[in-house]
């Protein structure tokens, strides 16, 4: 497989496993960025751009990173708190009154972040049209009452995520959260990534759809746990229901789709624009831009939630917003935070070595959290690191 792009002097083992990706673990079009100490060292592509196409993969080629786009709604929360416009310790309700509906007005914001809001699922699910109208999302997760006591426990809001972040940075700051992005995040970034992708990229963004890995012959096909699998077959489970919230399932290849801003599942970016951002977080990119200072990416690491998720049916670690390493999300290193696309996409940083990650692909697996390709991705990164260390 012909692979384009560059790597840096050390940095060849992920070259390697990156056009391994291609030949053993079923990618059709990928790319894979790094950065260390703010200056980029990995960049590249390969395959083709759309899932069921032939036009190549180019520099530049984005894609929809679907849960990855957590990771970037949850800065928008971390830099308000930074600048001093939201308190993470205060109640939901103090900026969203009718939040406070049905039991959840001692809801904090950092509950929100961790996931420990306890509104995984809405009652009525929204179809696509309405999860799409910011107005209706907010109302539904307003209206809901928690499946838990909000801030007792966790499990991951698969979909509600978007309505309870946008909704929060709308009431603090008067613009969507898919303009804040533009303006305080991308734009000064100079990163390749929208929540509410403009009519004039859309060019760039290729079609995405389901994607097999290869079984070598005599091999076996790995299972999931029972627990986990009855959980996904439920339709009663709070798995089920999370992953529901919106019904029928988006078509991730509709314009109308790509365009709406649903910061839990339809970010757009290239490997680059978030291997980029999340630069950013730990320290300055080269073009001179640092969005967290160094105590706010301590509280975005800091964990908040451990132990078995109520809806992925798995043990999971979460800071602020942010996945940390461990079984459900094995990254770089215990210090890593970050934030995988359910069956793809993976970026995160790592303060302890200085490097930040960013891979996309046009073909979902049907894993949740360490998709092969990606964790292939990550143990070259670490062999390159402890060469170079």
């Amino acid at each position: 497989m012909d692979v384009s792009g560059a790597v840096a002097e050390g940095f060849e083992p992920v070259r390697e496993a990156f056009a391994r990706n291609f030949t053993a673990r079923g990618d059709r079009g990928a790319a894979v960025a790094v950065y260390r100490d703010g200056r980029k060292v990995v960049d590249l592509w390969g395959g083709v751009r759309d899932v069921d196409g032939e036009a190549p993969w180019e520099r530049g080629t984005a894609q929809i990173v679907r849960s990855a786009t957590k990771g970037v709604a949850a800065a928008v929360l971390l830099l308000l708190h930074q600048r001093g416009e939201l308190d993470l310790e205060a109640p939901v309700g103090a900026y969203w009154p009718e939040y406070k509906a049905a039991g959840k007005e001692r809801t904090l914001v950092r509950d929100l972040l961790a996931h420990r809001a306890g509104v995984p699922v809405l009652d009525r699910p929204l179809t696509p049209a309405e999860a799409a109208d910011p107005d209706l999302g907010a109302a539904a997760v307003a209206a809901q009452a928690p499946a838990w006591e909000p801030g007792a426990d966790h499990g991951y809001h698969a979909q509600t995520y978007s309505w309870l972040t946008g909704e929060l940075v709308r009431r603090v700051t008067g613009r969507t959260i898919g303009a804040w992005i533009a303006e305080e995040i991308a734009g000064p970034l100079g990163a390749d990534l929208w929540l509410g992708l403009p009519a004039g990229e859309s060019a760039r963004v290729g079609r995405v759809g389901p994607v097999e890995a290869p079984v070598p012959a005599g091999a076996l096909r790995t299972r999931p746990k029972r627990a986990v699998s009855d959980a996904y077959a439920d339709p009663a489970s709070l798995t089920r229901r999370a992953f529901a919230a919106i019904t029928p399932l988006p078509d991730e290849n509709d314009p109308a789709y790509r365009a709406a801003a649903l910061p839990a599942s339809n970010g757009i970016a290239t490997a680059e624009g978030l291997a980029r951002f999340y630069a950013s977080l730990i320290g300055e990119v080269e073009g001179g831009k640092r969005l967290f200072l160094p105590e706010t990416a301590r509280a975005a690491r800091g964990e908040r939630a451990a132990g078995p998720d109520r809806v992925l049916v798995v043990n999971t670690r979460f800071g602020l917003g942010y996945m940390l390493h461990g079984t459900a999300s094995p990254l770089l290193s215990p210090t890593s935070f970050g934030h995988p696309g359910r069956g793809g996409a993976l970026g995160f940083a790592d303060p302890e070595s200085g490097l930040a990650f960013g891979y996309v692909t046009n073909g979902f697996r049907k894993s949740v959290t360490a998709d092969p390709r990606a964790q292939a991705l990550v143990r070259a990164l670490r062999e390159s690191a402890q060469r170079m260390s």
